[in-house]
């Protein structure tokens, strides 16, 4: 089973549009026949997204830290509940787990476990598909960054295809369709 890895916020307190974003990407992955692996919270966007994939009939990892776990905030409805003792160690099999990243809205969690997919990348330590999916334009001042790293030549013009940035999870899905279509 493809398996796609989530990246998105914990927190509650978000706008509606991107909680509809959150309930479309996870319809969808359900709808492909995919897999979800992510955090393995039950709050905030990765909450919603788990709660769609899962009552969707899908099949749902989530892989938690003993600390967050021990405050409650675990999906116990995931199909696999791992519980790591370290976040390094919830990131690896996150990693390990995931044929592909997907990034929606986040605070600076969702900013850190990004850059690192995105780094680990470019590093050749995985040749996994990365997808910013830029909900009404949520990381638009992230991409500008991005678009300074390469005009002021901190990164080289061969990183741009490192990552792919969408519009919506509709299209970060079929994107992501298509590269799996495509034999490497």
């Amino acid at each position: 089973m493809t398996t796609l890895c989530v990246y998105c916020a914990s927190s509650d307190s978000i706008p509606a549009r991107h909680v509809e974003a959150a309930h479309v990407l996870g319809n969808e992955i359900v709808r492909r026949g995919w897999g979800l692996v992510y955090g393995g919270g039950s709050i905030g966007l990765m909450g919603q997204v788990a709660h769609v994939v899962r009552d969707a009939g899908g099949h749902v990892i989530g892989v938690i830290p003993q600390a967050l776990y021990d405050r409650e905030i675990a999906f116990v409805g995931a199909s696999e509940l791992i519980v790591t003792q370290t976040m390094r160690q919830r990131k690896q099999i996150m990693e390990d787990r995931a044929d592909a990243f997907l990034t929606l809205a986040g605070g600076f969690g969702t900013l850190e476990e990004l850059l690192e997919i995105m780094t680990l990348r470019l590093l050749g330590y995985h040749d996994k598909p990365i997808v910013i999916i830029n909900t009404d334009g949520y990381y638009d001042a992230l991409i500008a960054q991005f678009e300074r790293i390469f005009a002021e030549q901190f990164a080289p013009e061969r990183y741009r295809r490192i990552y792919q940035v969408v519009a919506d999870p509709l299209a970060g899905c079929a994107l992501l369709a298509a590269i799996f279509a495509t034999p490497r």
